[in-house]
């Protein structure tokens, strides 16, 4: 009986102990993003740790004043809102006064020349006021360009810079791709565009007006033309002019995302050259923590060269 006893006693001992290996090997060999997976859950704990804290207001001006870095997407964000401030990051000084003093002294001479104007209704008053309000915008877009074209960079084509050419002007992107060829098709597009919006916009405005017109029981055209055929032209030129301008809108898009995506393979190799090499290689497990007992395979790397 002492010895039935014993024997049952040990035999529970050994069940406990390998239910307890077989639940730990359970526990390794979970897919990733299981509970309770340690792997994972280091992998997580490093994510979180290792992600890059947040552009903040505070960074931006310790890039300004030379104790950070940004990229040229903040600095032309920045320049939009503060002109001046690429400059000060650029470490172009001697700009800023010229800069303000430009854009200053223009809307001054506009906003004189406003005044002049209301007060003896000279016409040549308001072209010069329109005259320099042209040059304050311009400088002020100068600053900003300005502010892209040199900023520090240690490739020779930079995609974000090509984009923003492209965004500022229109096929200067494509330029500084040196991909001169497309310039003459963008702006075709953009004259096509343009003269369908025009038309379009002088169709809708023309049966605008004769649609109101036959409305109203007092105009001589009423009883003339059927105001409902009026309504329906006028409608349909308004669709077409809208549909004109969505279509100016995918061409400039379509501008900055050819300056982009051509900025980016600058560095890509064309060339015919086309090589393939096989060499021996060790084959290590993808994550040993979920490989139980797989060690190191050896078989052939295949590179390619294209």
């Amino acid at each position: 009986m002492k010895q039935r006893l014993l024997f049952l006693l040990l035999l529970t001992v050994i069940s406990y102990n390998s239910t307890a290996q077989v639940t730990g090997q359970m526990q390794q060999v979970r897919p990733p993003g299981a509970p309770g997976n340690p792997q994972q859950n280091q992998t997580d704990t490093n994510y979180v740790y290792n992600r890059k804290p947040p552009y903040t207001l505070k960074r931006y001006f310790k890039s300004l004043a030379g104790k950070d870095s940004m990229n040229i997407n903040r600095m032309w964000a920045g320049s939009l809102i503060l002109p001046g401030s690429a400059q000060l990051y650029n470490k172009e000084y001697w700009k800023i006064p010229v800069i303000y003093g430009a854009i200053g002294g223009f809307a001054y001479a506009g906003y004189r020349n406003n005044t002049l104007w209301h007060e003896t209704g000279d016409p040549g008053y308001k072209n010069a006021r329109n005259l320099f309000y042209l040059g304050a915008a311009l400088s002020y877009w100068g600053s900003v360009m300005d502010g892209i074209s040199n900023y520090k960079y240690h490739k020779d084509v930079l995609p974000a810079r090509a984009s923003l050419y492209s965004a500022m002007l229109p096929g200067l992107g494509q330029i500084y791709n040196g991909d001169y060829w497309k310039v003459p098709i963008f702006y075709g597009g953009f004259i096509t565009v343009g003269y369908f919006i025009s038309s379009n916009n002088s169709q809708f405005q023309r049966y605008k007006y004769m649609y109101y017109e036959t409305s109203n029981p007092e105009s001589p055209l009423y009883g003339k033309y059927n105001a409902q055929t009026m309504k329906y032209y006028k409608d349909t030129y308004r669709r077409y002019r809208d549909y004109s301008i969505l279509t100016g809108i995918v061409v400039y898009a379509l501008n900055i995302i050819d300056a982009n995506v051509f900025a980016h393979l600058q560095d890509f190799d064309i060339s015919e050259d086309l090589t393939a090499s096989f060499v021996p290689g060790v084959i290590m497990p993808v994550n040993p923590q979920l490989s139980y007992n797989v060690g190191p395979t050896v078989g052939l790397n295949l590179k390619l060269t294209f």
